[in-house]
């Protein structure tokens, strides 16, 4: 099973300073996206994150690189992996159950809970707003040049609404991460931890790597 180690990063952060979490995060290792799964195309962005924790929630951190990048959705909880989207599953419990946050190069952000695909209970949206995200892009200028983009996310423990969160020191969960874009004009599916599955789907828990709160 894939593993990482999210490590403390000390203070508070909220909208106003949250330049000042991404500048911690990216001091940070970067853990790559880079099963590409489901095309023969070819063609693979360039995805990587970083993760930590505060005392309220979790940070991450997206670096991305890509030929396409869209932004059509605004409102929480729109299907944003219909445009350049980035993707964060994570799982508490032996049962199997899982959240999954899903946000397009904006931040705009899409979160559910539940066992697999079937039947998500959707975070309702005045929770979803809780999560702060700042989106920095760069289109790129010139032929044979990428779209660079990042975006930091401070997802706070309460947006976890199925579950009494109060730190996440020493704590193992399950989570993947993953990168798609399924309108873009090469739809494509990355994810950290492989998985083996014949047909599309984010949704398999049991592929779900580990990460370690230190």
């Amino acid at each position: 099973m894939k593993e990482l180690h999210a490590s403390f990063i000390p203070g508070i952060y909220t909208a106003a300073n949250l330049s000042e979490l991404s500048t911690a995060l990216d001091l940070l290792e970067k853990h790559h996206v880079d099963n590409l799964l489901w095309t023969d195309t070819g063609y693979k962005p360039e995805v990587s994150f970083a993760i930590a924790y505060t005392d309220a929630g979790i940070g991450i951190k997206y670096f991305v690189k890509e030929q396409y990048t869209t932004m059509v959705y605004k409102a929480i909880n729109d299907p944003v992996y219909r445009d350049s989207c980035v993707e964060f599953f994570i799982g508490f419990d032996a049962d199997g159950s899982y959240y999954n946050f899903e946000f397009n190069a904006l931040g705009t952000a899409l979160a559910g809970y539940g066992i697999n695909r079937h039947g998500r209970m959707e975070v309702p949206a005045a929770i979803v707003g809780k999560i702060n995200a700042l989106s920095n892009i760069q289109f790129a200028e010139g032929d044979g040049m990428l779209n660079s983009w990042n975006l930091t996310l401070l997802i706070p423990f309460e947006v976890f609404i199925h579950h009494d969160i109060k730190t996440l020191s020493e704590y193992e969960c399950r989570a993947n991460f993953y990168k798609c874009g399924d309108d873009l004009p090469e739809p494509h599916f990355l994810s950290w931890s492989n998985i083996p599955n014949l047909d599309p789907d984010f949704h398999l828990p049991q592929f779900f790597g580990k990460i370690k709160f230190v």
